[in-house]
């Protein structure tokens, strides 16, 4: 595995487990299956070994990888060397896998704050945030000239996934359409509201997620 023969390294993964299904042998056997399946890009195997292990050893001492690469292998289109290469706006895609992976890594911080894999987990959940709001966002576009249709998406966004990227341009959006409605007190209201929230620019800056910290995370290395 190390030298990054994956399809080798299922082989003798599987192999193994199948050789000696009970015991350490093959508790190891599964954990590293995880791995290698992912590197593989066989996410679904990936995601399903995961879930496997959970369920088989629900105290063992990796059990926080499982639950971590659980949430990590739900959603990787944004992993794809296309994708990579050509910038590709994943917002106006199905974001669905998106929305699974970020409450999968949630759990997973929940269950496990102080994991090795815990500051891993919450680069990849801010990334997943700003994109499964900026996939809220999208859809307003499909409602230019429909300002009602408008104002429940931004609500959203605002009420369900704070602090994302998109926070400014959801006020924005509900401030053009309640003045374009004519609904003057929830726009001076929302007019109030995004001053104060956005007069001082946040100028921390969150870890950025890269797909190359995930390279060589194998409890079994």
């Amino acid at each position: 595995m190390k030298a990054g023969n994956y399809f080798g390294a299922i082989d003798s993964l599987t192999a193994i487990e199948s050789q000696y299904p009970f015991g350490r042998y093959a508790e190891q056997a599964q954990s590293e299956l995880i791995y290698a399946y992912f590197m593989n890009s066989e996410n679904e195997a990936s995601h399903s070994s995961a879930e496997r292990f959970i369920r088989l050893h629900p105290r063992h001492p990796n059990i926080d990888y499982a639950y971590f690469m659980k949430g990590l292998s739900s959603y990787t289109r944004d992993n794809s060397f296309i994708v990579r290469m050509t910038d590709t706006d994943l917002s106006n895609r199905d974001i669905s896998g998106a929305k699974d992976s970020f409450s999968e890594l949630t759990e997973f911080l929940t269950r496990f704050p102080d994991s090795q894999y815990a500051s891993y987990a919450n680069q990849r959940i801010v990334y997943l945030r700003n994109l499964i709001a900026s996939g809220e966002l999208a859809a307003a576009d499909y409602y230019q000239w429909e300002d009602q249709k408008k104002i429940p998406l931004a609500n959203y966004v605002i009420e369900n996934i704070p602090n994302s990227s998109e926070d400014l341009d959801s006020f924005k959006i509900l401030s053009t359409s309640y003045q374009a409605l004519g609904y003057t007190e929830l726009y001076e209201d929302t007019q109030k509201i995004s001053a104060k929230r956005f007069t001082f620019s946040n100028s921390s800056k969150e870890a950025t997620w890269s797909w190359k910290s995930i390279i060589g995370m194998n409890p079994g290395s």
